[in-house]
């Protein structure tokens, strides 16, 4: 029969207060390196001001429409974009067409651009006829929000319409793609 002694108890005590302080000691390390991960990532997004976007070229095939949302890097410094635009069409006055797009694959990694840099996302639907649900009005702006931003930036469509019921977009990538 196995009895405890109070120096038996003594030990453990300190065996699993040390195994406390260990674990807390790495825990708060874990904490302070990502929170200077997410200050860095965040004070180096990229904002509405030092960006600006554009449509790339429309890409027609195989009953789908794909265009290019690309972002270019208009500021001064070098700074990130990780995960996916808002996007929603509008009418020039501001009326919304359809609804926002929604998203289409994983978030992916961040994209580092230095000034003149640009990144793209790709927005897609599908011609009409490939699908009983009928095409949206013909859209005259895009508004796009950068990852993480809560500003709108505006670019021009040569009359985008979604049709099938099918407006989504993908996660940034690196380059114009057009």
């Amino acid at each position: 029969m196995f009895s405890l002694t109070s120096k038996t108890l003594r030990r453990g005590r300190r065996v699993a207060a040390g195994s406390l302080i260990a674990v807390t000691a790495l825990t708060l390390t874990a904490g302070v390196a990502q929170a200077q991960t997410s200050t860095k990532t965040a004070s180096d997004r990229c904002t509405a001001d030092n960006l600006s976007v554009r449509l790339g070229r429309t890409d027609i095939g195989a009953g789908n429409i794909r265009i290019p949302l690309v972002f270019t890097n208009k500021g001064k410094k070098t700074c990130s974009l990780r995960g996916f635009p808002g996007v929603s069409l509008t009418l020039k006055e501001g009326t919304p067409v359809g609804k926002p797009a929604t998203r289409s694959g994983s978030v992916g990694s961040a994209v580092r651009l230095k000034p003149g840099q640009s990144a793209h996302a790709v927005l897609h639907t599908v011609n009409d006829g490939v699908s009983d649900t009928p095409c949206w009005s013909k859209a005259q702006l895009v508004r796009v929000y950068a990852p993480g931003s809560k500003e709108a930036m505006t670019a021009g469509t040569d009359g985008l319409r979604v049709c099938g019921g099918r407006f989504d977009v993908t996660t940034l990538k690196p380059g114009a793609a057009d």
